[in-house]
């Protein structure tokens, strides 16, 4: 879902050049749904093998990572867990808009509305178990780091980060920078275009790098105080926060109460808004979000058999378009090699 953060962050344009042999801790869920969402036909029906099988999550992963490692971008790929109970709400919300969605679809089908197929349809996509895994599989055979979160994957990219162990936490969304990361970085894309959401059409993006200091100091605030503006304009948590309140009204609001918070959503009419959920709530989930030790970083060669088997063998992809992947970063890994050596001599 993310924050309606765009109009109050701070931001400043970045390259993957600039991530050269750094560690990333990729929001993979995230990453996912870009890919689920996006890479469809052009009536928006969903990528298949022979099979019937979903690829477009396989797809968009492959491409996608493959391009990056040939950059020497050192890849971690972190799980979302069990959600937060107080996340039901939002996932029956969810639930309800897809189905909205579903309904929509078949009206367009029957005018024969692409367009619109193709913006409902990927309204509709589902990230189901099995493609989880298949993504598991995927990034374990190309020789990358699968961390699994106890609970949500941007509070545990977040304290990767904070931790030294990862340079930056990759995701779309802001919400990272309300579990405290240090460093996000957005649009992260070797082509430099991006599929529209609910769109065949194209944008122009540049990787941005946020800096969670920078930002703090930027609006004048601290964490809670951050945290409390988020849940105003709406969380993962809240959806829609409470209506007629936007980013700079909240901003107002927390500069009016910026030690108390009982007050400050007492004037926000928080409980006219949400009677059935304390703001207490949401705030002490974000703040104690699970997170764990319980990872391994370790990067090994690539498994061409396990990888062919899935790709090729199991849904169809070409033979000669893998091969030529795995041929390209055998040769960046021997320049890489070759460059170590130099230094040397």
């Amino acid at each position: 879902m993310g924050l309606k953060f765009k109009e109050l962050v701070v931001k400043k344009e970045t390259s993957i050049r600039d991530l050269n042999n750094k560690i990333v801790v990729i929001d993979t869920f995230n990453y996912l749904y870009q890919f689920i969402t996006t890479i469809r036909g052009r009536d928006g029906s969903p990528l298949t093998d022979s099979k019937g099988n979903a690829t477009s999550h396989l797809i968009g992963l492959f491409n996608r990572t493959t391009k990056l490692m040939e950059h020497n971008v050192k890849l971690a790929f972190v799980f979302d867990g069990p959600p937060p109970k107080i996340k039901q709400r939002t996932r029956e919300l969810r639930a309800k808009a897809k189905k909205q969605a579903a309904l929509r679809l078949k009206e367009a089908e029957k005018l024969g509305d692409t367009q619109a197929m193709y913006k409902f349809a990927s309204r509709t996509a589902i990230l189901t178990p099995h493609m989880v895994t298949e993504a598991k599989q995927l990034i374990s055979y190309l020789g990358l780091p699968v961390i699994q979160a106890p609970s949500e994957g941007e509070a545990q990219c977040a304290y990767m980060v904070k931790k030294g162990d990862a340079y930056a936490s990759i995701s779309q969304d802001y919400d990272s920078l309300i579990f405290s990361c240090p460093t996000l970085i957005r649009n992260l894309s070797i082509e430099g275009r991006r599929k529209r959401a609910g769109r065949f059409a194209y944008q122009i993006i540049k990787p941005e790098m946020l800096t969670l200091s920078e930002n703090l100091n930027n609006l004048g605030l601290d964490i809670d105080q951050l945290i409390v503006l988020a849940i105003l304009v709406g969380t993962d948590y809240n959806p829609g926060g409470i209506k007629g309140i936007g980013p700079k009204t909240a901003f107002k609001l927390i500069k009016e109460f910026p030690n108390n918070f009982d007050a400050l959503f007492q004037k926000a009419e928080w409980q006219t808004h949400s009677p059935d959920l304390d703001w207490k709530e949401i705030f002490y989930t974000i703040k104690n979000m699970p997170t764990t030790d319980d990872y391994s970083l370790e990067w090994n060669p690539i498994d061409e058999e396990k990888l062919f088997k899935l790709l090729v063998e199991e849904h169809d992809f070409s033979a000669e378009r893998v091969k030529t992947k795995l041929e390209k970063l055998q040769k960046q890994k021997e320049n890489q090699q070759q460059k170590g050596l130099s230094s040397f001599f």
